[in-house]
Formats: C-alpha cells, sequence, structure tokens
C-alpha cells in the first residue's frame, strides 16, 4: 500500500506538467478573443505577434501564494534563456489595478507583465488555477501546461523549456 501511495505522489505532479485537456492546442484558435493590455490599460502584446518565439506565459494574481514563489523562478527564465529565444510573459488577473502594482513593487521582475483586464484570454486558455502557465513553441503550438508551483517541479520545467528553445525554428 505504501509502494502504491509513494507512486501516485510521484505520478500526480507528472501529469499536470504534461496535460493539455481540452485547452486549443494553438494560439490561432484562442488569440481571437484575448486581448492583453499594460497595467495601465494601453495595448499590449498580440499573440500573433509573439510566432517565432518560444513563449512561456504565465498567468498569475496578487492574492495567489505560490506566484510569489514562482516569480523568481521566472525571473531566472528570462535571464537565462532570453537570448535564445525565450519570452516570459506574466498576465495579471487582478480585479484591481493596485494590488498587481503592489505585489509587483514587492517582488520586480525582469519579464513582461501584462493585464487581461476582460479576462477572454484567461477564459479562452481555460485557466482555472493559479498560477497556470502555457509553454508554446515558435510555431504557436502550446506544447505544455503547468498548473500551480512547487519548488521542487523547476528543474523538469527547465529542462522541457531548454529543449524547446534549442528546436530549430
Amino acid at each position: 500500500m505504501i509502494k502504491k501511495i509513494k507512486c501516485l505522489f510521484f505520478i500526480i505532479p507528472m501529469l499536470s506538467l504534461y496535460t493539455t485537456l481540452s485547452v486549443a492546442e494553438h494560439l490561432d484558435e484562442i488569440s481571437p478573443a484575448c486581448t492583453l493590455t499594460t497595467l495601465e490599460g494601453v495595448p499590449a502584446h498580440n499573440l500573433q505577434g509573439l510566432k517565432g518565439k518560444v513563449v512561456y506565459m504565465d498567468f498569475w494574481a496578487s492574492w495567489c501564494a505560490p506566484c510569489v514563489k514562482s516569480f523568481p523562478f521566472l525571473n531566472a527564465l528570462e535571464h537565462d534563456l532570453k537570448a535564445q529565444g525565450l519570452h516570459v510573459i506574466g498576465i495579471n488577473l487582478d480585479e484591481k489595478v493596485a494590488d498587481a502594482q503592489e505585489f509587483l513593487a514587492k517582488h520586480p521582475v525582469d519579464f513582461s507583465i501584462v493585464a487581461d483586464p476582460s479576462k477572454q484570454c484567461a477564459k479562452g486558455f481555460e485557466v482555472i488555477a493559479m498560477p497556470t502557465s502555457y509553454l508554446i513553441d515558435r510555431k504557436g503550438n502550446i506544447r505544455h501546461i503547468h498548473r500551480g508551483f512547487r519548488s521542487g517541479e523547476t528543474e523538469e520545467l527547465r529542462a522541457l523549456i531548454t529543449q524547446l528553445v534549442m528546436e530549430s525554428p
């Protein structure tokens, strides 16, 4: 019985790393409803404009405790893999911009931060947990979905992302 339980603790986190569930598997299927802005409300990132780059898209909110833990990892990814074509984008889902700004004052970032004020982007990506991240290849295909954040998963995530940035365009 103990061996079965240990096995489940290993398999369940792995499933969250590789599952795609029913979310659309290509940005073209999601992007029409996805209007991202800066925190100040200025139009930002057009998802179609990201084709040709590997994108790590992370949905987060100020009230999300695991998001606090994920930001140093996202900063490191941006720093270490930007030259190889990785673009990290944090998509804020707070109701109040002031909450996001206060969070960012405490947890500075080196990657792009945008907002999804209508929540249509989050709906299109079927975000059901915080944070939820999508690893998107250079052709716009969603290759991996990761829900939540546990520091023990960073090596596996980094390996997946590194593999993707090393793929030829």
